[in-house]
């Protein structure tokens, strides 16, 4: 990992990075009650009676959560506690209808593991560096209150209140934004891949707490800060850098650090004080008398494990392997698991239209994916899910290509007709007499008029000047208007020079 350091009046200063990572689990219902958890519902209407703490209610929870919490441990080769235990963590506000939040501080489900990063894409097996990840601990979301809906009152929506939360935390494993961005987007893929969040950031179903602190090489930890609720990977990054060199400012100018919470305006880019740490509250943490504490048997441990699927790194690497893929394409296509879906449906679907089998394919379908398709959803705005053209339609085209009946450049006359229709490859070649011809009466007279036309340059390349060849190759193609079989036309250039 390359070093980074911020350069101060009086010298050189490392950052110190941990992140606290809280994404919502994907369930039906929430932690401890049976009300919905999907988003964007009006306001108040997926609201139990155990989430609006009404009297004499009982949470009951969820099994589903706590499988995926665990499958998410296991994901990242953690600790899994056999036995955990909720905790109340008691606190007053307006969203929290209860008073407190069932968390767990003392003995969490899941215990240490790790999350491997690297800056390198070119080569993402290179400069591995490891990321200790201390616990994942599930607890109960809050509400939300919204300040802009009346001139003189907050509004509180509860439905997000009781939706289950993992808490992953980290070690103060990383040393610039650079490798705190790599950490969560390595985690959010993960967390993909298993399916245990969806990942998506803009709706808040995964967010990071960011503790920053700086020292000099060789001292002890600093005072860290804490920024709440950062909702995007660029802006943790943005957070790190700005409060990294807000800090050594403070003390190079004869300031202390305030053990603080605070927030981080995306407008401006910098960070702002919160609350004061110093005089924490104390939250009377104690075990919830209505929950039982959780015991796992090794059975239901081991189905969490057989569920798993095959997970990034492990893709990639039989990506390289089994398919010859090189290690940045391989590392672009298994960053996003729809990616990898999408790649695997193609890959599938080529093969099967070849009679080959996958490795022989899996080269020219990963290079159209990541240039000729990536290229053309970047410029039309849209996303793989949102493709025009679907694995099999790809895998038609490329088919066509394969097989001569079409070449490289008029395949991508007849991609674009296909983002355009979504009609499949043969059957614009067949409306449009797009096929590769092999007519080599057609080709050797087209080759006899270049050459005719360009007598100077024959006798440049009789003389000696041979990079001319690739000229006279590309005329042909352009009189024949891309559609002659190139190992055609390269033999009657050859022939015809003698």
């Amino acid at each position: 990992m390359s070093t980074y350091r911020i350069q101060g009046a009086t010298g050189e200063w490392e950052v110190v990075i941990g992140l606290e990572v809280h994404a919502q689990v994907v369930s039906n219902s929430k932690l401890f009650s049976g009300a919905a958890t999907a988003f964007g519902a009006e306001p108040n209407t997926q609201v139990s009676l155990v989430d609006a703490a009404m009297p004499g209610m009982l949470p009951v929870p969820n099994g589903e959560c706590i499988r995926q919490a665990v499958r998410t441990g296991l994901a990242i080769d953690a600790a899994i506690n056999k036995w955990s235990r909720f905790d109340r963590k008691n606190y007053f506000y307006a969203d929290l209808p209860q008073g407190y939040q069932i968390s767990q501080l003392y003995h969490p489900l899941v215990g240490e593991g790790h999350i491997d990063i690297s800056l390198d894409d070119k080569n993402p097996e290179a400069d591995v560096k490891r990321i200790g990840v201390e616990r994942i601990h599930v607890e109960q979301d809050a509400g939300k209150l919204m300040h802009d809906q009346h001139p003189t009152m907050s509004y509180v929506d509860l439905n997000r209140s009781g939706v289950a939360l993992m808490e992953i935390v980290s070690r103060p494993d990383m040393a610039s934004p650079a490798e705190a961005g790599a950490y969560l987007r390595k985690l959010r893929a993960i967390l993909r891949y298993v399916g245990s969040c969806d990942g998506n950031m803009e709706e808040g179903s995964m967010r990071a707490d960011v503790n920053v602190s700086v020292r000099k090489a060789g001292e002890p930890l600093g005072t860290r800060t804490e920024t709440k609720n950062v909702n995007s990977v660029r802006f943790v990054m943005a957070a790190i850098e700005h409060e990294a060199s807000r800090q050594v400012d403070v003390l190079e100018s004869g300031g202390k650090i305030v053990q603080e919470t605070r927030l981080f305006d995306p407008d401006t880019g910098t960070t702002r004080a919160m609350r004061s740490k110093e005089d924490a509250h104390d939250y009377r943490y104690f075990p919830d008398p209505d929950l039982l504490p959780l015991e796992l048997t090794d059975a239901f441990i081991a189905d969490c494990r057989e569920s798993l699927p095959e997970l990034p790194d492990a893709k990639r690497h039989r990506y390289e392997t089994a398919l010859g893929l090189t290690p940045y394409v391989a590392g672009v296509i298994t960053a996003e698991v729809e990616t990898a879906r999408w790649f695997e449906l193609l890959l599938a679907e080529c093969a099967l239209k070849a009679g080959k089998a996958q490795e022989t394919v899996a080269k020219q379908a990963a290079n159209w994916l990541t240039s000729e398709l990536f290229g053309a959803l970047n410029r039309l705005g849209r996303s793989l899910e949102d493709s025009p053209v679907s694995p099999a339609a790809a895998a038609g085209l490329l088919a066509l290509v394969a097989d001569g009946t079409i070449s490289g450049t008029i395949a991508k006359q007849v991609f674009e007709k296909m983002l355009e229709t979504g009609d499949e490859a043969a059957a614009i070649v067949e409306r449009e007499g797009l096929k590769q011809t092999s007519d080599t009466g057609a080709i050797d007279a087209a080759v006899a008029k270049i050459l005719a036309d360009n007598a100077d340059k024959v006798e440049q390349y009789k003389a000696g000047k041979e990079a001319l060849f690739g000229f006279f190759v590309g005329q042909t193609m352009k009189a024949m208007q891309g559609k002659a079989n190139p190992q055609v036309v390269n033999a009657a250039v050859k022939k015809a020079l003698g």
